[in-house]
């Protein structure tokens, strides 16, 4: 099953009010667990960068500058994300933009059905407590220590282990994994599985069986 933990950094809040992309990250899941394939890239917004926006993930104009275009990456993140489920923290956020960037591109928009919400989990899995990624790295003591500053492709190695723990913690899918890969526990698995005991019945058996259904008034078993 191949996932892809997915963020974006952006310039603002809403993209109909002249916000853009300035950066994405994505982290490759099978079966719940990076794989170690990523993808990252900064675009160029084709605007200034506001200082809130700044504040938060440290791109500037002059770092921006000469950086490719929305237009220029967007066939190759659709093929680094190709038909992977998108897990996505607070997914409307990043949805909308993603949305807004492919529309000028008349390009369709990534489809809503492939969407998982970490966030829509979180809340149910911890009702009225903090949600947000910060609070449930430290929730389940995942290291915050690199993150003085957001970062796409950061935020979605993040967002990976939170996905993990959120749906079940990684002990138990990491020992399947492990299990799976090693051919040594393939060929100990087969080689402790006991061989199949005899089912046919005896001489003795068919013979007393025999005895039996004379007894009876008309057995099914005749």
């Amino acid at each position: 099953m191949r996932e892809i933990a997915l963020d974006t950094e952006t310039t603002g809040l809403d993209p109909n009010s002249g916000d853009r992309i300035v950066e994405i990250g994505a982290v490759e899941l099978i079966n719940h667990l990076p794989t170690g394939e990523t993808y990252q890239v900064y675009i160029n917004p084709q605007r200034d960068m506001p200082e809130e926006a700044f504040a938060v993930h440290g791109l500037s104009d002059e770092f921006l500058a000469d950086k490719p275009v929305f237009a220029d990456v967007a066939d190759g993140f659709l093929d680094f994300v190709s038909d992977g489920d998108l897990v996505i923290h607070n997914a409307e956020f990043d949805m909308k933009f993603l949305k807004y960037e492919f529309g000028l591109l008349d390009k369709p928009a990534l489809s809503a059905n492939r969407v998982i919400d970490t966030l829509s989990i979180a809340r149910r899995k911890f009702p009225g407590s903090p949600a947000n990624l910060d609070a449930l790295c430290r929730r389940f003591q995942i290291d915050l220590s690199d993150r003085s500053l957001h970062g796409a492709l950061k935020d979605a190695k993040l967002l990976s282990e939170v996905y993990l723990e959120l749906i079940g913690g990684r002990q138990a899918d990491l020992a399947l994994a492990r299990d799976a890969q090693s051919p040594v526990a393939a060929q100990e698995g087969v080689r402790n599985q006991r061989v199949a005991r005899p089912h046919a019945p005896s001489a003795e058996e068919e013979a007393r069986h025999a005895a039996f259904l004379k007894k009876l008034k008309n057995p099914l078993w005749d």
